[in-house]
C-alpha cells in the first residue's frame, strides 16, 4: 500500500500538477486507509466496496464531517480508478461509493458544462478574442495561480512538451502540465495576437495589455468577471473559482481536462 501510495502521489504531481497541498490531503486520506487496512489484517488486493464502506464508516464514527467525508470519497476514488487503470486491481471497488453532500462550506466550483459554456463562449476573431480565451483555458485545463499566470513568461512554456515551468508560493518553480485545448489557444494567440499587443517596452510575458505591458492581477480578474457576464453565467466569477472547479472536476472525472 505504501509503495503505491507514494506512486499515485508522485502520479498525482507529475501528470496532474496538482499543488503540494492537494497531494497532502490525498496521502492523508490514503494513509488512513492504509492503518485501517493494517488493523483488519487487509491489503489491496481484498478490497472491495464493502470494505471501503466499512472504512468510511469508522472515519464518520471519528468526527469526519460530511465536508471531510466527501473529500474523502473523492481521494479513494481516484486513487482506486487509477490502480485499475494500471493494472493493479481487476476492478474498481471505489466506483459505486456514493459521497455525502457537499457543505455549504466547501470552495465554490462551475459545473463542467458552466465552465464549457463560458469558453466557448469567448470569439477568438474579435479584438483580444484570443488573449482572453487563452488564459481561461490555461487557468481551467492547469489549474494555475493568478499570479503564477500572470507572471508567465514565453520561456516557460513548453508548448510541444505540454507544459508550463510557473514560479509560486515562496518562489518554488513548479512544472504544469496543460491541456490540449489551453495548449491550442494559447499557440493561437501567440502566432496571431500577441504580436500586435508588443510595444517597445513589451518584456516577454505571455500575456499582454493593450498598451504592451505585463497584465495585473485586478486586470486579469475583470477580464475573467466580464467574460462571464457576456456568456451569461450567473455566479459571481473570479480566477480562483477556475482553480477550484479545476481541481474538483479532475479528481471527481479522472480525466484529461479541455
Amino acid at each position: 500500500m505504501e509503495a503505491e501510495t507514494d506512486r499515485f502521489i508522485r502520479f498525482l504531481a507529475t501528470e496532474r500538477g496538482l499543488s503540494d497541498a492537494y497531494q497532502a490531503s490525498v496521502r492523508q486520506t490514503l494513509d488512513a486507509l492504509a492503518g485501517w487496512m493494517k488493523a483488519k489484517g487487509k491489503v489491496l488486493k481484498d478490497i472491495g466496496t464493502d470494505e471501503l464502506a466499512a472504512f468510511m464508516m469508522q472515519r464518520k464514527s471519528e468526527g469526519l464531517n460530511a465536508a471531510s467525508l466527501r473529500i474523502t470519497t473523492v481521494h479513494l476514488k481516484v486513487f482506486f480508478r487509477w490502480l485499475a487503470a494500471k493494472g493493479k486491481l481487476e476492478m474498481d471497488p471505489a466506483e459505486p461509493l456514493l459521497a455525502p453532500k457537499p457543505d455549504k462550506t466547501l470552495p465554490e466550483t462551475l459545473h463542467a458544462d458552466e465552465v464549457v459554456k463560458l469558453l466557448e463562449s469567448i470569439d477568438p476573431a474579435q479584438p483580444l478574442g484570443r488573449r482572453d480565451r487563452a488564459i481561461l483555458e490555461l487557468f481551467y485545463s492547469s489549474g494555475l495561480r493568478l499570479s503564477e499566470l500572470c507572471k508567465a513568461r514565453l520561456e516557460m512554456m513548453e508548448t510541444e512538451e505540454g507544459f508550463i515551468r510557473v514560479t509560486g508560493k515562496g518562489g518554488k518553480t513548479r512544472i504544469v502540465r496543460v491541456g490540449k485545448k489551453a495548449l491550442e489557444a494559447v499557440d493561437d494567440y501567440l502566432r496571431n495576437e500577441r504580436k500586435e499587443l508588443v510595444g517597445k517596452k513589451t518584456s516577454s510575458h505571455i500575456f499582454l495589455s493593450v498598451r504592451g505591458g505585463a497584465l495585473s492581477p485586478d486586470r486579469v480578474r475583470q477580464i475573467v468577471k466580464k467574460r462571464a457576464v457576456a456568456a451569461g453565467i450567473e455566479q459571481n466569477m473570479y480566477p480562483h473559482l477556475l482553480r477550484h472547479s479545476f481541481a474538483t472536476h479532475l479528481l471527481e472525472g479522472g480525466a484529461d481536462l479541455r
